[in-house]
């Protein structure tokens, strides 16, 4: 056996309010007054001060927001990297991501890209980056997603939608403040939160599994279940646990893989642009063949907190359609692998897949 030896994020700080720390955190990392410190934002709190007004400006340092309607693009990467790379001189002391996964994989690549040449959809695999990335730091504003510690970037390309994954994509310092998660809607709390569910019965039932994840797994599914399942309040305790139920489902999928679920939603996201959260939700509700426990207990969530999960959304695609779905989700191989074994191809062909899509 060859293990992986697998990047970790060498900080955290965790606590309600402990944003406000973030001068201290940063000011010994500037390398010098030409070298800014750019906060990529999520545009939702353009009109906050009760966040923005927390983020310290000084010399040439710039607050960049930007949409998370989309998922992030490599296109959108490559624009955002050469622009900062023609408006400054030196390359940024940090580049720290606000919001959630969208915007926390957007300063992942971001800093990967600014000391790598090409695209970023030149990278897109497993280690193919061979240069260091900038100082990077994550803040999560909404919990669930695992992407403040995971080691890859999800990016969809001109051919695919595939992760940055490599040693030089975690993050430098993640601040784990779960104060910033108390505006976030119902829905969106919701199906955010149930990917890290699905992150933890992907892991648990996946042939990857090992000590290492099933220790991370097993306490995050704790966790989601508290909160889900439960509790009838969205209150303070909820949020911290939820934070860290997404702390634990990153770090459970880091040594092992997901499963269908994911690589059936990617296909969603890469044709029809659907929110990798919901995604999730769309497919999981028709994954009882898989997952027949995890799924039941999913139903039991949803009826809880009267969420609505979108259907029919693959009802009128055109067999061209379907095929491109198909060849994305097809593309995860370690996915399947981890979900069915190595024979995954006996089980999944392009028609039962075809199937399945029909039904969501």
């Amino acid at each position: 056996m060859h293990y992986k030896n697998f990047p970790m994020v060498p900080r955290v700080i965790f606590g309600r309010g402990s944003f406000n720390q973030i001068q201290e955190i940063l000011a010994p990392k500037r390398v010098n007054t030409k070298a800014p410190f750019i906060f990529l934002v999520d545009d939702v709190f353009e009109n906050n001060p009760w966040l923005i007004d927390r983020i310290p400006l000084r010399f040439l340092d710039q607050i960049i927001f930007i949409s998370a309607d989309e998922e992030p693009k490599t296109e959108q990467v490559d624009t955002l990297v050469a622009e900062l790379k023609s408006r400054f001189t030196e390359n940024p002391s940090g580049i720290i991501g606000i919001g959630g996964g969208t915007l926390l994989d957007m300063a992942k690549a971001v800093a990967i890209m600014l000391t790598n040449e090409g695209s970023a959809a030149d990278y897109q695999g497993w280690d193919l980056v061979s240069t260091e990335a900038v100082y990077h730091v994550g803040i999560p504003t909404i919990s669930g997603t695992g992407a403040e510690v995971s080691r890859t970037t999800v990016l969809t390309g001109p051919e695919k939608k595939l992760g940055i994954n490599s040693d030089y994509t975690p993050f430098d310092q993640v601040v784990l403040d779960p104060e910033l998660t108390r505006g976030v809607p119902q829905n969106q709390w919701f199906y955010t939160g149930m990917d890290c569910y699905i992150h933890c019965i992907e892991s648990l039932t996946g042939t990857y599994l090992n000590a290492f994840s099933q220790s991370y797994g097993e306490k995050a599914l704790e966790l989601c279940r508290n909160v889900f399942l439960e509790k009838n309040v969205r209150d303070e305790d909820s949020e911290d646990k939820l934070m860290m139920a997404s702390w634990h489902g990153g770090m459970s999928i880091a040594y092992s893989q997901v499963g269908v679920a994911h690589a059936m939603s990617y296909g969603l996201s890469y044709l029809l642009g659907t929110k990798h959260g919901i995604g999730n939700c769309i497919v999981f509700n028709h994954l009882e063949e898989f997952y027949p426990q995890g799924v039941s207990e999913f139903k039991k969530m949803v009826r809880k907190h009267d969420i609505d999960i979108p259907t029919g959304i693959c009802a009128n695609l055109t067999n061209k359609e379907l095929n491109k779905m198909i060849d994305i989700a097809l593309m995860l191989v370690p996915l399947w692998e981890n979900a069915l074994g190595k024979n995954w191809q006996e089980i999944i062909t392009r028609e039962k897949l075809k199937t399945m899509y029909k039904k969501m």
